[in-house]
């Protein structure tokens, strides 16, 4: 059963109701579906001491790795404060999805004109570092 592109951005907006988030008040979610065609999700989850908060994109993409998820075919995200809002990846989160990704992987945001908008990995992030 393949899931479709309006149910994966539903999962990441259901994640996004669970991110802890009390300093910014920006949640996020995000959800991927991985090479085995199954579904995983996460929500972000913030910290007094910020550099230890978990972006949304990393929480599933470990749950992703913990269920034996390869690869990420697609990933939607969504994020904003009361309503959703443009919500791209940050560079880091960009890098670890290209970790996972293949040049067919797909996200899906929210973008500028109120819309979701697909793009490529590549797109997001065309000069990825890596160690090949």
């Amino acid at each position: 059963m393949t899931i479709a592109d309006e149910d994966l951005i539903n999962a990441a907006m259901e994640a996004r109701g669970q991110a802890y988030c009390r300093y910014s008040g920006f949640s996020v979610g995000a959800a991927i579906i991985d090479d085995q065609d199954r579904l995983h999700v996460g929500c972000n989850v913030e910290n007094a001491a910020y550099p230890l908060g978990n972006c949304a994109e990393t929480a599933a993409i470990a749950a992703m790795v913990q269920k034996g998820g390869k690869r990420i075919a697609r990933i939607a995200v969504a994020g904003g404060r009361a309503d959703i809002a443009t919500c791209t990846p940050c560079g880091g989160c960009r890098q670890r999805i290209k970790e996972f990704a293949d040049e067919k992987t797909v996200v899906i945001v929210y973008d500028d004109s109120n819309e979701w908008r697909q793009y490529l990995i590549t797109e997001l992030l065309p000069a990825s570092f890596h160690l090949d």
